[in-house]
């Protein structure tokens, strides 16, 4: 969801992105970062590369493509060139940053991610389907979209995994929580999120102040925090408030976060105090939203929970399921399966 603009302890210390594919920007000693293209609305995502002497280590990947894989071949022939990439690590399983993890391992890098991450992302690899799954179909008829949205996603063509994301050999380091790693002659500790991503990694240096924040920690925007029918009653809400609050504990002003999207940034607690005040006023106006009209179902919460109107309405429905779904788990509302099939939710 879009925020405010950003308080005054956030700061952008580079504020032009690389204009280019294959372009890159230092933004510490011996890391540079680049931007692959995609096609949605949030049209980018940040790699970084960080240099261990002998050899280069990729921080996320892009989806697979051919924009991502033009973006990697300039990469690899220009700033990259003289040292190969002997290690790619993936911060989380979505495919934005995971797509391109088989291509360059098959050209000799070592895969470093979380165990979640490496087995969801082998594990949606093969679920390929050819038709929207009943099991999609009914979370989007549970949350409440009208019939002709769900007609329309039921025959469209569906999201398919496997090909976002260039297969995936068998074989992966893991890091976990508290890990110390060492990366860009620099030690890392690993660092859990949850809410967006389960098991998303990001890696705070202990000799300098950066922050490899993934889609953790953002300027600008909230990382959605959707359900899927994987795990219908899952409450992404509560496990990214719980994850903001702990990292908030490390945090410090002068830390730089390097982002999965947007710009890098200082000022890491102001940003996490933000994501964390933003969605407890969600969850705030959706508490007065139920008490002056409900009962109501996840598609008719999207004002309170977003503050305007919204055009993707699979990720709305997902996230505003999500703060329902984090209500109910806290006591604060029960909810009711309708003859339409739809679930509504009224206060306790």
């Amino acid at each position: 969801m879009n925020l405010a603009e950003p308080r005054t302890g956030v700061r952008f210390p580079f504020p032009a992105p690389p204009s280019a594919a294959g372009d890159v920007a230092e933004v510490a000693e011996g890391v540079l970062r680049s931007r692959i293209s995609m096609p949605m609305r949030l049209d980018h995502v940040n790699v970084y590369m960080l240099d261990d002497g002998d050899g280069w280590t990729v921080v996320d990947t892009g989806f697979r493509g051919d924009t991502a894989r033009a973006a990697w071949e300039a990469l690899l022939a220009g700033p990259l060139s003289g040292k190969p990439v002997r290690r790619v690590v993936v911060t989380h399983h979505h495919p934005d940053h995971i797509g391109m993890a088989g291509w360059l391992m098959a050209q000799g890098a070592e895969l470093w991610t979380t165990r979640t991450a490496y087995i969801l992302a082998r594990m949606l690899q093969l679920d390929h389907h050819d038709a929207t799954p009943e099991e999609n179909v009914r979370l989007y008829v549970r949350a409440g979209a009208s019939a002709e949205q769900v007609e329309r996603y039921r025959t469209q063509r569906p999201f398919n995994f496997s090909r976002a994301v260039e297969p995936l050999p068998l074989g992966y380091r893991r890091v976990a929580e508290g890990d110390t790693v060492a990366i860009g002659g620099r030690r890392w500790t690993v660092r859990m999120g949850h809410g967006h991503a389960p098991e998303h990694a990001t890696f705070w240096s202990r000799d300098d102040a950066l922050v490899l924040a993934g889609d953790q920690i953002i300027p600008g925007i909230s990382s959605n925090l959707g359900v899927h029918a994987t795990e219908p009653d899952a409450d992404p809400v509560g496990e990214w408030l719980t994850s903001c609050e702990a990292l908030r504990e490390h945090a410090r002003e002068d830390h730089l976060g390097l982002p999965g999207h947007k710009l890098p940034f200082t000022g890491l607690p102001t940003r996490l105090d933000q994501l964390i005040d933003n969605h407890h006023g969600a969850l705030k106006r959706l508490r007065r939203h139920l008490e002056e009209r409900g009962p109501l179902t996840a598609a008719q919460c999207f004002m309170p929970v977003f503050g305007r109107e919204v055009e993707v309405v699979g990720m709305a429905l997902s996230e505003a399921s999500g703060h329902l779904n984090h209500m109910l788990r806290m006591g604060e509302v029960t909810r009711e399966l309708s003859e339409d099939g739809a679930y509504r939710f009224r206060l306790s």
